[in-house]
């Protein structure tokens, strides 16, 4: 099976490289531009195109897909299927109608909960215990094409971006090469997707906001979920940033008003709506990463500050 490959970030890296190395014929790889990255803003290529010229598969940057630009290319390659993993450009119909066997994307969520940017950190960020990746045929809409499989994965309660996201790659990983295999022996089916359907919009800095008048637990999935980025803050008395990284749940100290530092020990202690959340590990404004004892030897808290 001739298979184009579309994708961007190492989500979609590690999936390529599964394909790759299941022995499958990838017949080009279709990624973003080259982006400027770092303070000498030099122009880097995505984790996608990295592998591909690093295992010797021809790479395409088209600068748009819109009205016929990249048909001669797909003439020339003549994919049978494409497989499409966060690559960040919409599909024209003329892309989505070429193949054989279709298009078919790997979106980070149980379709049809949390279409769209943030699908990870959204699921962490609401609380839940369960998540996965939806193989599905793509159509012209967002995220709202037929699903041919599900993966799912927990979530426990200290996962944070990070863990679920490397969960959901070995997922990913598997329900591609499971679809590619039902192809192959023509047992490919697929499902409507329901009508309660939820959107998981791109985080934006109010989202990263810590709230201590929320329950506690609400607070830690924040904290968790935008952890190692772009990471949850609250606001020192004096009004400078602290970042949180790491956090856990108190289930032994009681709270007081929300926002107030109610204990110094092995973190900060800082009191929520109904429990008291712990700061593991944070980011003072202009510092680098540390721990929360650090910060606290370096007498920049007190029992009794109020954050946020």
């Amino acid at each position: 099976m001739r298979i184009l490959f579309m994708g961007t970030p190492e989500f979609a890296m590690n999936s390529l490289r599964a394909i790759y190395e299941g022995g499958e014929n990838i017949v080009g790889v279709v990624t973003t531009q080259d982006k400027p990255k770092g303070r000498g803003m030099v122009l880097t290529p995505s984790d996608v195109k990295k592998y591909a010229l690093e295992v010797g598969i021809p790479v395409y940057q088209p600068l748009t897909l819109k009205d016929g630009a990249f048909l001669d290319t797909l003439k020339e390659l003549d994919p049978e299927l494409i497989i499409v993993v966060a690559y960040g450009k919409i599909l024209p119909k003329y892309v989505l109608d070429y193949p054989k066997y279709g298009c078919i994307n790997a979106h980070a969520s149980i379709l049809p909960k949390y279409r769209g940017a943030a699908p990870i950190q959204r699921a962490i960020i609401d609380g839940d215990f369960e998540t996965g990746v939806s193989i599905m045929k793509m159509d012209v809409g967002l995220d709202t094409g037929d699903v041919m499989l599900v993966k799912r994965v927990c979530i426990e309660e200290n996962d944070n971006f990070e863990s679920v996201h490397d969960k959901l790659v070995v997922a990913g990983s598997k329900g591609l090469l499971e679809a590619i295999d039902l192809f192959k022996n023509h047992k490919a089916t697929f499902t409507k997707q329901p009508d309660n359907f939820t959107y998981a919009e791109k985080i934006t800095k109010a989202d990263c906001l810590i709230d201590f008048n929320k329950p506690v637990k609400c607070v830690h999935d924040q904290i968790r979920g935008l952890s190692p980025i772009p990471l949850s803050f609250t606001k020192t008395p004096d009004g400078k940033i602290l970042k949180v990284t790491k956090a856990h749940i108190s289930r032994d100290v009681r709270a007081d008003k929300a926002g107030t530092v109610v204990l110094l020990k092995d973190g900060i202690y800082v009191s929520c709506l109904d429990g008291v959340i712990v700061l593991d590990e944070i980011i003072p404004e202009g510092k680098g990463r540390m721990s929360a004892s650090s910060y606290i030897n370096g007498r920049k808290i007190n029992v009794g500050d109020i954050l946020g």
